[in-house]
């Protein structure tokens, strides 16, 4: 358990997946592309997160040259291994939540999104502060990443499973819309098309 990450929201940023549409050999990681400002993907979705949030990173555990790189993108995060990132985000995610399990709630974003925008981050950080148990993004009149969650979802949250992430509680569980002017909520990094070259 990280101390200082009780009682305040915090951030967790999932970037433990293998990224395999990106490069089916697995060899490049998707998340250390440098995007045209010069920064890496996962570093420019960590520095935006950590602008809102004391932030964690959760990365694999089996590839240490790579999680050398990755913690070197994350400078000012604190960077956890999660060993069983293979059994989907689920996993990754709960790994993320057991290491900050006394923070008042979470922003959970994702590393393969760089173009999320500060201001959507405080949004929804603010949201759970004025009471919201989900809070999500709406761009265009459509949900979009990142999702944040107080306390009271805790042990749901824990007992996620697989690659569908938190999805099933904003089916079951009211939710909190958040307008954002943001079309960086819909944009992932997904294959090499999706990095643009300027």
């Amino acid at each position: 358990m990280h101390p200082h990450s009780s009682e305040q929201i915090v951030g967790i940023l999932l970037a433990a997946g293998r990224g395999r549409r990106f490069d089916p050999s697995g060899k490049q990681s998707k998340l250390l592309q440098f995007l045209p400002d010069g920064q890496t993907v996962l570093a420019s979705a960590a520095k935006n997160l950590r602008a809102c949030s004391p932030t964690y990173v959760v990365c694999r555990s089996d590839t240490p040259a790579a999680t050398m790189q990755l913690a070197q993108q994350c400078d000012g995060s604190v960077l956890l291994t999660c060993a069983d990132a293979d059994d989907g985000m689920a996993a990754t995610l709960v790994c993320g939540l057991k290491q900050t399990a006394n923070a008042a709630g979470w922003v959970i974003a994702l590393g393969d999104m760089p173009y999320v925008q500060v201001a959507t981050l405080v949004a929804l950080k603010t949201a759970l502060e004025q009471g919201a148990d989900i809070a999500v993004p709406v761009f265009n009149q459509r949900r979009g990443n990142p999702v944040a969650f107080s306390r009271h979802h805790l042990s749901r949250l824990l007992q996620l499973r697989g690659d569908q992430g938190a999805r099933s509680l904003l089916q079951q569980f009211p939710v909190t819309e958040v307008a954002v002017d943001d079309p960086g909520i819909h944009q992932d990094i997904d294959t090499v098309a999706d990095i643009p070259h300027s």
